[in-house]
């Protein structure tokens, strides 16, 4: 039976009938040439036997080793490709005999060759090249093989290249045409040809395209003109002979390079270099006999003698599995699969042909009836070989329905669509019940029940998605079946229905350990189940499994409490063989602490596996867990605590100690960052938000948030207790260096007297770095900046009177405030600069300067102070002052004081006005000045002028100030303050400014008393009770300060 219908003639480019061709040109096939494929194999529609007798065994034996001996092309790549395993297979599949076989195999190579064929179809092209002036062409192709031609060292396309290969190498007669395709650039023929050959080694096929040029005038040509290239184009053709027909580009293949069947797109190649661009062809290939010598292929239709081999090699397979022991799954071996894919190759049998003759082995085979309930009457269960197949078929059944003679012999059938449905729901029960006797357990009891009920759902839920992915696909798009949705409802009712008796069953006996896994399993397995739920657009009604979980209600208790026990028994187990040593350089906790976050880890996992439909007992049932996880971190702080004193009781070495006391505060660290994720791992944002209408307001917060923050409270008071004990190691060496910085001899350097502090601190902390965590090394940091802050406060304290010990420990501080914040490493600013330390800082710095030095300090204040004052309670003083460069003078008009105090108990004062330039130490030569005394007067006008020779530089310091002292002249007793004013000397006009002032401004000055609670700096001044000059300018200072408290202001002045 020839599969298409042929033509035997080809017409020549003249219009001449020429000889008939011994390549058969296939012309393009229409939809009327397949209107009924199989009403020219009607009668072979009926099942063959399954038994040949001994005549057609040995002439099917004959055809498989014919398409065997006379292979062609090169081997798929999931095929046999050496012929001895194949005709090895033949030989067991028909059960011959070595000397039959033998006989056999000397007979077949003894018959004639047949004439082999290259059938090639030229579909289509794209971006060819535009040779018209239009831009366009009018392609066809010339095509043929090349025979007796061998290359060496690569394709035929590597030699010389030229244009009309076809035209000017091969025979006419064996040279075919393409139809004209007008006016494109993307041509579509679909055309197939018939070519034959001799010898596939030396054999090449070539196709030429052309584009067809006619005879045209001028005029026309110029019409079709559109651009500057299209009369390029009308130049070039003028040089040209009438009528010659443009070269496009060819493609030559190698015979020997292609497969039985290939379908590409192939390049043109250019004979020049000027375009060498010039599109693709698509091409199909397929290597065919015609003429087989086998009496089978002579005296029967292709078709059968497949038909035939195909059960043949079947029943063969079938009979290997059963021998062995095993099912066979519908797979063919490669040998079976090479042997039927070369035959219908070798006989050009479509696949149509071929589907029909699986479909027809699968339904009255009852070996194949596995693959018949997969493929043929599909359900649920299905592999991915049959997949392919199960597409061919459904395409048959469509096919055979369409049928003018399965119309008339069946006018009143049901429709296809619904026989194939009810077909499908029907086989999907008998596939359940099957699966569900196989597996039924060996041992009777409820363990072994639920086990083989467990398996029986995952296999369901691996078949439903193969049925989703692969399935489903295939009946909507041939029969617009939703196959996924009728088996989804089909199988979970069954399930639900057994799932519950079991649960029910169970419920009544008590729950073992094992017992309730397996429930677990089972449910988890039905969540995924019930995941699978198409929804309720694809059905009716409710599933039966929804609200399964409440059959396994009462094994929540043994899940909850079999979850804590698995846990435990594991962190007892890490902590047991964990031998507190870091993981590596980056990673400074131990073992125990990566199995413990595995632990809680798999208590998410299960709870995410819960995942409880109930809002209030899904509450419940996290609240458990995170107790649970609680209990297991406080109770894995006392373990790792107990092994660290068990692995040190023996050391003798205490940094060995140490290290184990490191190790054992970052596995709490590292556990207090896995108990804080509980809220993400467990979700409980989404659980709020579904407990919301059934909790009261806050109860989520004040359960699983009080529970969380006392857990991380304990394990927070653990880390401090931890980190607290490799504090005080270090604190006892801090102490001992710094009180050996005090006491050093006074030709020490400060920055030498250091060193020792600063070299233990380095070493100590880089070792701490190493081992701790970055967390607890923080809190190491600031335990031991405490601590340091108060060694050295207590340093200042006793070492005031020594301005060599403070200014020791200054430098000490300064270069341990460098030391803890590490660049950046450390502590940061905000937790080195703490009150404390600020008040460290200002004493040191007052401690460890000079008494000269803190006496400008001093006035430095009292400056401020008059800068800041702007009551005039006490009264004012008016000046004017002005220093002249170039006689080195300060000169002072006093002009007068104004609301003085009345200091006198008549209610009046007698102000004079003492001048002093302060510091002294820095003015030694110049004597206090003193205006004249003015009797009973609140507002003297003094008037006098002052002169005071000084240079400028002394002038121009920190501190040095004009004081004005204003006093009660007392003819008895001592003279009484009324107060005193600071002109600061920097702002002289002259000092600042032009060297010579013109005129120069008056300057009010407040009167201020001194400080009377005492002034810091005159304290530290007066512990330095062997420095007279200190002394005496504190007595002054205090005179000063004891008159000021005897004349107070009166309230509103």
């Amino acid at each position: 039976m020839q599969p298409w219908p042929v033509s035997g003639h080809k017409v020549s480019a003249g219009g001449t009938c020429a000889a008939v061709s011994p390549a058969i040109k296939i012309r393009r096939r229409r939809v009327r040439d397949l209107q009924d494929p199989l009403a020219q194999t009607a009668q072979e529609l009926e099942p063959p036997s399954h038994h040949l007798s001994p005549e057609e065994r040995a002439l099917l034996y004959e055809e498989a080793l014919y398409t065997v001996l006379h292979r062609l092309g090169q081997p798929e790549p999931s095929h046999v490709r050496e012929a001895s395993e194949l005709l090895q297979y033949l030989q067991e599949a028909f059960h011959m005999e070595p000397e039959e076989h033998q006989q056999m195999l000397q007979q077949v190579q003894k018959l004639e060759k047949p004439i082999f064929c290259l059938k090639a179809t030229v579909k289509q092209a794209k971006g060819i090249l535009g040779k018209d002036v239009s831009g366009f062409s009018d392609p066809y192709c010339l095509l043929g093989i090349e025979q007796g031609v061998g290359v060496q060292g690569g394709s035929p396309g590597s030699r010389h290249r030229q244009k009309a290969v076809v035209r000017h190498t091969i025979p006419e007669e064996q040279t075919h045409r393409t139809q004209v395709i007008t006016q494109t650039l993307n041509p579509v023929w679909e055309e197939t040809f018939i070519l034959e050959f001799e010898d596939i080694s030396n054999s090449s096929f070539h196709l030429d395209m052309w584009d067809m040029d006619t005879v045209e005038s001028v005029r026309q040509k110029l019409g079709e003109l559109t651009d500057l290239h299209g009369l390029r184009r009308i130049f070039k053709e003028a040089r040209k002979d009438k009528g010659q027909d443009d070269f496009l580009g060819n493609v030559v293949v190698r015979l020997q390079d292609l497969r039985c069947r290939e379908d590409q797109w192939y390049p043109l190649e250019p004979c020049t270099e000027t375009y060498p661009d010039r599109g693709q062809c698509h091409l199909q290939f397929q290597l065919i006999h015609k003429r087989r010598a086998p009496a089978a292929s002579r005296s029967q239709p292709s078709y059968m003698v497949h038909l035939h081999l195909l059960q043949q090699l079947v029943s063969h397979e079938v009979t290997r599995h059963q021998a062995g022991s095993t099912s066979w799954d519908g797979s063919l071996s490669p040998q079976a699969a090479t042997i039927l894919f070369l035959h219908a190759t070798q006989k050009d049998l479509s696949d149509f042909h071929q589907s029909l003759a699986g479909w027809l082995i699968a339904a009255s085979t009852r070996a194949w009836s596995s693959r018949a309930a997969a493929s043929c009457t599909p359900s649920p269960a299905s592999s991915t070989s049959g997949s392919r197949a199960g597409s061919r078929e459904n395409r048959v059944l469509v096919q055979m329905c369409k049928m003018k003679a399965f119309r008339e012999l069946c006018p009143d059938s049901t429709p296809l669509p619904r026989l194939v449905t009810e077909t499908l729901r029907t086989g999907t029960v008998q596939w359940f019940h099957l699966k569900q006797q196989h597996h039924q357990p060996m041992v009777p009891g409820m363990l072994e029940a639920g086990r083989a009920l467990l398996s029986l759902v995952q296999d369901i839920i691996g078949d439903l998605h193969q049925c989703q992915h692969t399935w489903n696909k295939i009946f909507q798009n041939t029969l617009k079946i939703d196959l996924f949705s009728m088996a989804f409802l089909e199988l979970q009712w069954l399930v639900a229905k057994r799932v519950q008796d079991h649960t029910a069953a169970v419920a009544g006996s008590p729950m073992s350990p094992e017992m309730g896994e397996s429930l677990f399993q089972l449910y988890v397995s039905l969540k995924q189940l019930c995941q699978l739920d198409p929804g309720p657009t694809e059905r009716d009604g409710v599933l039966a499994l929804d609200g399964f979980h409440r059959w396994f209600q009462p094994a929540i208790p043994s899940w909850l409490q079999k979850t804590y026990s698995v846990a435990l028994a594991r962190v007892q187990r890490a902590v047991q063989m964990d031998e507190l040593v870091p993981l590596s350089e980056l990673t400074k906790h131990s073992t125990s602490a990566v199995d413990l976050s595995t632990c809680f880890a798999q208590i998410s996992h299960t709870a995410r596996q819960l995942d409880w439909p109930d809002p209030e007992e899904a509450f419940m049932i996290t609240v458990k867990f995170v107790e649970d996880t609680c209990r297991l971190a406080l109770v894995y702080c006392s373990l790792i605590k107990a092994r660290a004193q068990e692995l040190s009781a023996g050391q003798k070495d205490q940094g060995q100690a140490a290290n184990m006391l490191c190790v054992v505060v970052n596995d709490m660290e590292q556990l207090r960052l896995v108990i804080g994720k509980l809220p993400t791992q467990l979700a409980w944002e989404a659980l709020e938000q579904r407990v919301g209408a059934v909790l009261e307001q806050g109860q989520l917060q004040n359960t699983l948030h009080a529970q969380l923050q006392g857990a991380l409270a304990g394990l927070g008071h653990e880390i401090r207790t931890g980190v607290r004990t490799l504090a005080k190691q270090l604190e006892v060496g801090i102490a001992k260096h710094i009180q050996k910085l005090v006491g050093l001899k006074e030709s020490v350097l400060p920055e030498d007297a250091i060193l020792p502090l600063m070299k233990f601190l380095e070493v100590k902390l880089c070792y701490l770095n190493t081992n701790l965590v970055q967390e607890n090394f923080s809190s190491l940091l600031t335990l031991l900046w405490t601590y340091t802050l108060t060694l050295l406060m207590e340093g200042a304290a006793s070492q005031r009177s020594c301005p060599l010990a403070s200014s020791r420990l200054k430098t000490a501080l300064q270069n341990l405030e460098i030391c803890f914040y590490a660049e950046g490493c450390g502590l940061p600013p905000a937790a080195l600069h703490t009150n404390t330390f600020q008040a460290l800082q200002r004493d040191l710095e007052l401690q460890a300067t000079s008494s000269r030095e803190l006496i400008q300090k001093y006035f430095c204040s009292r400056i401020q102070q008059q800068a800041e004052t702007a009551s005039e309670e006490l009264g004012a003083v008016t000046v004017k002052a002005s220093y002249r460069t170039s006689e080195q003078k300060l000169r002072v008009e006093l002009l007068s004081a104004s609301s003085l105090l009345p200091l006198d108990s008549n209610g009046s004062s007698d102000p004079f006005v003492q001048l002093t330039l302060e510091p002294r130490h820095e003015f030694p030569e110049l004597a206090p000045r003193e205006t004249q005394k003015h009797k009973k007067d609140l507002h003297p006008l003094f008037d006098e002028t002052f002169e005071f020779l000084v240079p400028a530089e002394p002038c121009q310091k920190d501190g040095a100030c004009l004081l004005l002292t204003v006093l009660d002249h007392d003819t008895l007793g001592a003279d009484d303050l009324e107060g005193e004013a600071f002109l600061p000397l920097r702002s002289v006009p002259g000092l600042t400014g032009p060297e010579e002032p013109g005129e120069v401004p008056q300057t009010r000055l407040p009167l201020t008393y001194p400080a009377l609670n005492g002034d810091p700096i005159l304290q530290l001044l007066e512990s330095r009770k062997g420095d007279r000059e200190a002394q005496a300018f504190v007595r002054l200072r205090r005179q000063r300060a004891k008159q000021a408290s005897q004349h107070a202001p009166r309230p509103g002045r």
